[in-house]
């Protein structure tokens, strides 16, 4: 049970980061793009 929740937390962090680092991106490419 312990090693599933860690397991959860750390495919969901992983997930976060890739949502932050791909509209990060986005911003990026909008503000080039005016």
């Amino acid at each position: 049970m312990l090693m599933n929740d860690l397991i959860l937390m750390l495919f969901s962090s992983i997930l976060l980061m890739i949502c932050v680092l791909v509209g990060v991106a986005f911003l990026t490419l909008l503000e080039r793009k005016v």
